[in-house]
């Protein structure tokens, strides 16, 4: 009886921590709405954010889609031997690319970089106090650490998922040329023969919502943090953790709506 009693309150109270941490992180994503729209606005620090965010993540996005164009090509070449439709290579390639491959593998990319960095700066300036100083001296911290973030985030994340796709389509390309010497001209017009603008349309709105939650992700585990320097890489785990999750509930998400809006 004893023991049935400390397990209801064990589950009551981190029932409770559960819900309360929903409403901290409901008021967060309010808060940022409400501070996004209300000058000053920061111009200088989103673009360089933009910096850190883009240009400095183009390497890793470049390579990675390099070679995931490569070996998807790789991969899909005998199973469209086997029937004799090799010529469909450029149109399934660039389906899967355009459609999912380029959005969410930008997304887990920068989920992994760019929040695991916004996750630790923001939780080293929060246990450091550092953030206390800023609010001392009449600076809104949270407009200009979290907000210009989540808008570069939000920005560039869609920018690096198209140039992810171009990259990957070259990757695939060189590899079909180097077989079966097509030329770039016909690879591409037959890859886009089956895309159309709901494809992209849909890729670019995926790719703004990953930004987004890697953005606010990060700057909520981040402007949170607890726990002194222990607390900071938490945050930054717990960051990447979440918003990696995230964006595979989003994916199906928006995935099936693009469906119905195609069917319909």
């Amino acid at each position: 009886m004893k023991n049935s009693r400390q397990h209801k309150k064990v589950f009551t109270k981190a029932l409770d921590a559960y819900f309360a941490g929903v409403y901290k992180a409901y008021k967060f994503v309010a808060r940022f709405f409400k501070e996004a729209f209300r000058p000053p606005f920061h111009v200088g620090e989103i673009i360089n954010q933009c910096y850190v965010i883009g240009v400095k993540s183009l390497p890793l996005i470049a390579l990675t889609g390099f070679i995931t164009g490569i070996v998807f090509t790789k991969q899909s070449r005998p199973s469209l031997s086997e029937f004799g439709a090799t010529s469909w290579l450029p149109s399934l390639i660039s389906i899967a690319i355009v459609r999912a491959l380029a959005s969410l593998i930008t997304a887990l990319i920068c989920a992994g970089k760019v929040g695991s960095s916004i996750g630790a700066e923001l939780g080293s300036m929060k246990v450091t106090e550092q953030i206390d100083a800023m609010e001392v001296s009449a600076i809104n911290p949270f407009k200009y650490l979290v907000v210009t973030r989540v808008i570069a985030a939000t920005i560039t994340v869609p920018v690096l998922g198209l140039f992810c796709g171009f990259v990957a389509l070259m990757g695939s390309y060189f590899n079909v040329h180097s077989i079966e010497a097509v030329s770039l001209v016909s690879f591409f017009k037959n890859g886009f023969a089956t895309i159309t603008f709901l494809d992209v349309g849909s890729a670019l709105v995926k790719s703004t919502v990953f930004g987004f939650t890697i953005g606010i992700i990060g700057t909520y585990k981040g402007y949170n943090a607890v726990k002194g320097t222990r607390g900071v890489g938490q945050a930054a785990n717990e960051a990447v953790v979440l918003a990696m999750f995230l964006i595979f509930v989003e994916e199906i998400v928006i995935v099936q709506m693009a469906n119905w809006i195609r069917y319909f």
